[in-house]
């Protein structure tokens, strides 16, 4: 797909890698992008069109889906991590608020937007995953399990939306240097290397991005006989 022309929507916009995917979209020709935020007014991007769009809120999904009518391109990046052990006693409460951003955020996006692509001739949709789709590091099990999840729903969607032509891609980056893991010390993507990838996969129209060579490894991994989630 050729981005020029297009009108997208972009969630959690309004920094880190959202605001990198905002910024190289209008780079990049993108007729209009809208960006999302629970607060548009946090939004600096010049020429982007601000949104208030809070994922974990049915009625605001679909009031930005009726908003946004235009959009035939969809980037779930919005995501939410806090660290915890799956033992804690506040567990459920952090596995339940991963899911529901990480998870259930994408899904009513893609719910709402899903008649939108169709109408504009199928479109896109990219979903922003993780390398931690495919291992859960101490500490990290309620972002992980999430995004397991988030991994398994992409595959659905993108069975589902196959006959509406929509193309739907799942990005796997490991670290990106961002505010999220700005504690983490540990090789790290930048934000605009993510993008481009991504962006590149989307001209090309492939349904997966390994964002680095951890992501790559990873992948690789799963059909051994010693997966790294084994052994993580």
């Amino acid at each position: 797909m050729d981005i020029r022309g297009k009108v997208v929507l972009v969630t959690g916009a309004n920094r880190g890698l959202g605001k990198a995917f905002v910024t190289a979209l209008l780079e990049a020709g993108a007729a209009k992008v809208y960006a999302g935020a629970r607060n548009p007014a946090s939004v600096d991007i010049p020429g982007s069109t601000p949104v208030a769009l809070d994922i974990t809120d049915a009625a605001s999904v679909q009031h930005a889906a009726e908003q946004c009518s235009d959009v035939s391109v969809v980037i779930n990046n919005a995501g939410f991590l806090q660290y915890g052990s799956l033992l804690a006693e506040d567990s459920v409460e952090n596995l339940q608020q991963h899911f529901d951003v990480n998870t259930f955020g994408t899904l009513r996006v893609s719910r709402a937007f899903a008649p939108t692509l169709a109408r504009q001739g199928g479109g896109a949709l990219i979903n922003v995953l993780s390398v931690l789709s495919w291992l859960s590091p101490p500490g990290a099990g309620g972002y992980s399990t999430s995004k397991s999840a988030q991994w398994g729903l992409t595959n659905g969607l993108r069975g589902e939306l196959r006959s509406q032509g929509t193309l739907v891609i799942g990005v796997h980056p490991a670290y990106i240097d961002t505010d999220m893991v700005a504690d983490v010390q540990a090789p790290k993507s930048t934000p605009q290397e993510v993008v481009a990838l991504t962006l590149q996969a989307l001209a090309e129209d492939r349904e997966e991005v390994l964002v680095s060579d951890t992501s790559h490894g990873v992948k690789a991994s799963l059909s051994t006989d010693s997966p790294v989630y084994l052994n993580h």
